[in-house]
């Protein structure tokens, strides 16, 4: 007899955290050898841009470690001192490479006036030294798009982060590669003119990141459209009647909600915890980023009157039937009472009577009498008597 056996499924976190991985550390090897090639051509052409440019990948090398040990960390799966998960580290990271690239951006735009009004007259580099510096340019362009690929697929922030550090390399090469190439035609200013544009724009990209992650720290909600969809999926679910207090977050691109859904007053808890799942499950098929759903039930709709706990409490359960007991003792309907339910409504407890058939009157008569033996109980809403029939209470 053959047997199958199944290859165990990989979770789509840890797929995710494979891949960010594998692309950091192609991108790791690239700027390590591009580091070193820059370096040594630099010095043998006698090339300070070169070198300045070896140095910069160098600190490539360095972000995509910082980035690698964030990925590691922060898509690890919740524990017992973070129930939430990791996701904030990578956020942080995110953080800090938009603060680098502000740096890097300030460096090139700083060091580019300072050559541009000082005149510094910039050698003849040699063939050698410019096709050197457009492979290192090519390779810089593919790894950012690769990264960039990556990113948008796992939905990462900080791949994308690095992605824009290694396009902000890239970017720097072409400037020094302007710069080579002025040089070698006599047109060494070309090299400071160019060096303040791509400035402004690695600027602007840091900026967008660091504005980004900011946000995502201080739990700015998603778009306001995405959390219309949101209300609409959870409304669709049957025996939902309304849906509010949607509040969305997010964590290293992953999103968290938490609602409350407003089902019948009167149906039991099972159905309404049933109905909540419902909600989730449709919301995580239809939003796969989801990553924590946490809904709560509502017997009506009380948006806007802010968290009941804060409001004065209804009695509960042993409170309710102690004051009923005293007043309704006597009354042949609560002796021979089967089941009490409560229904907690309008700022109310309304009261249901199960009862067998023994009382030959009218439930809206005997609900009347035990109305008026408790009306001097302000919380006491709504009374019913609801009878169990003979067969009914005799079925198997």
């Amino acid at each position: 007899m053959t047997q199958t056996v199944e290859s165990p499924v990989v979770p789509k976190r840890e797929l995710d955290s494979r891949e960010a991985k594998r692309v950091t550390y192609i991108g790791a090897w690239l700027d390590g050898i591009l580091s070193v090639v820059k370096v040594v051509v630099g010095f043998l052409v006698g090339s300070a841009a070169l070198i300045a440019d070896g140095i910069h990948s160098l600190s490539d090398l360095v972000t995509d470690g910082f980035v690698l040990a964030a990925i590691h960390y922060g898509r690890q799966e919740p524990d017992d001192d973070h129930h939430y998960g990791h996701g904030r580290i990578e956020t942080l990271t995110t953080l800090l490479l938009g603060s680098v690239l502000i740096f890097v951006a300030g460096g090139i735009a700083w060091s580019s006036l300072d050559r541009l009004f000082s005149g510094t007259a910039v050698g003849a580099p040699g063939i050698i030294a410019i096709v050197i510096t457009i492979a290192a340019l090519l390779s810089k362009e593919w790894i950012f798009r690769y990264t960039m690929r990556v990113a948008k697929r796992v939905n990462s922030k900080l791949l994308e982060a690095n992605a824009w550090h290694s396009r902000s390399d890239a970017l720097s090469t072409l400037v020094v590669l302007i710069a080579l190439i002025g040089a070698q035609f006599g047109f060494g200013w070309l090299d400071a003119v160019a060096a303040i544009i791509v400035g402004l724009l690695v600027g602007k990209v840091g900026w967008d990141l660091l504005w980004e992650s900011a946000r995502e720290l201080v739990d700015t909600a998603l778009p306001e459209n995405v959390q219309q969809q949101m209300h609409d999926v959870a409304c669709s679910v049957p025996g939902v009647d309304s849906v509010h207090d949607l509040r969305t977050r997010q964590s290293a691109g992953w999103v968290m909600v938490d609602l409350h859904v407003v089902v019948g007053p009167k149906i039991t808890v099972s159905e309404a915890h049933e109905i909540g799942n419902e909600v989730s499950r449709r919301l995580r098929h239809e939003f796969p980023l989801l990553t924590d759903v946490i809904f709560h039930v509502d017997p009506e709709d009380d948006a806007g009157e802010g968290d009941p706990s804060r409001l004065p409490g209804l009695p509960l359960r042993p409170e309710v039937e102690a004051a009923l007991n005293e007043r309704w003792y006597m009354h042949p309907v609560w002796r021979t009472l089967s089941e009490l339910q409560l229904h907690y409504l309008d700022g109310k407890v309304s009261v249901s009577l199960v009862i067998g058939d023994a009382v030959n009157q009218p439930p809206q008569c005997l609900a009347s009498q035990l109305k008026g033996l408790a009306s001097d109980i302000e919380w006491l809403g709504h009374v019913e008597i609801l009878f169990i029939t003979r067969a009914a209470s005799n079925a198997p």
